[in-house]
């Protein structure tokens, strides 16, 4: 076994989870093998074509990675491997978390481009450049961001990218509605955590009226402008904000989790063209983390 191979617990921990259908194409390579694969390239950042010889041919590999990313099978596994955690009581709901990090672009990410309709009398019509696959361009260059709510346990229950320039409290909702943990009996997946924490970016009206209908505390500070405003409107304005300074302490778990995802380099920096692809680039790192635990 390689160096960031799967162990054979993690390895039986994850089988079960795994595509078992033969496609039209034959039988699956070995499973373990190919992800072992895509886990060298997630973990170092090389080019697909780069791999080492003794993983056998990059193209497996690649087109393996980009299929599940494309039909949502990874995250499904994701699904799948947190469901077995919240069955073991391996998820820490008492406090989730919210926030975001931005992931520098290589250049070799930008240049997704999408064929214009045909033109009759040309073989192709004209290349244009694709505005969704969640880039956006500052001084810095290339970017894209992630937004992710993560559990007690620093690990991630739900993630959302998007171009690096959006920014935070838009995002807040979406990432909560994508919390969709299965329960091992069938019934509704659990989608709703105790408490939720957050830093000063998210404390809009709509974020704070979403959580009041669902019955989600949450522990979000108030940015200094908007405790003004609500002192300058007398009493009406000085309704009480959910703060515990001792939970906002626990903050720190969703920065871990950041942290952990991105020693990923191919997390860190986003090398893939396609946002879905990106998004099953993510997925995998974040069963990688479910695994360990």
């Amino acid at each position: 076994m390689g160096r960031g191979d799967l162990s054979d617990e993690e390895w039986g921990r994850l089988e079960p989870h795994l595509p078992k259908n033969v496609g039209r194409g034959g039988r699956w390579k070995s499973h373990r093998r190919v992800i072992n694969r895509i886990l060298f390239r997630q973990r170092t950042g090389i080019p697909w074509r780069d791999l080492p010889s003794r993983f056998g041919k990059w193209k497996t590999a690649h087109d393996r990675h980009r299929r599940w990313s494309a039909d949502g099978t990874w995250e499904r596994i994701l699904w799948a491997v947190q469901a077995d955690a919240d069955k073991a009581g391996r998820i820490d709901w008492s406090m989730v978390s919210v926030d975001s990090t931005s992931c520098r672009a290589h250049q070799h990410a930008g240049g997704a481009r999408v064929a214009a309709p045909r033109i009759p009398g040309r073989r192709s019509g004209p290349r244009h450049h694709r505005a969704d696959e969640a880039l956006g361009r500052s001084r810095g260059g290339l970017t894209c961001k992630i937004h992710l709510a993560g559990e007690g346990g620093c690990r991630p229950l739900a993630f959302l990218i998007t171009p690096g320039r959006w920014g935070d409290a838009p995002q807040l909702i979406p990432v909560l509605d994508h919390i969709r943990v299965p329960r091992p009996r069938g019934g509704r997946p659990r989608t709703r955590p105790d408490h939720l924490g957050g830093d000063k970016a998210y404390p809009s009206r709509r974020n704070r009226r979403y959580l009041r209908r669902r019955q989600i505390k949450h522990t979000i500070p108030a940015p200094k402008n908007q405790r003004f405003h609500r002192r300058s409107r007398g009493i009406r304005g000085s309704r009480p904000v959910g703060f515990d300074k001792e939970k906002y302490k626990r903050r720190n778990e969703v920065e871990r989790t950041i942290n952990a995802l991105k020693s990923f380099r191919a997390v860190a920096t986003r090398y893939d063209k396609r946002a879905y692809v990106s998004h099953g680039t993510v997925a995998l790192a974040a069963i990688r983390l479910w695994l360990r635990a």
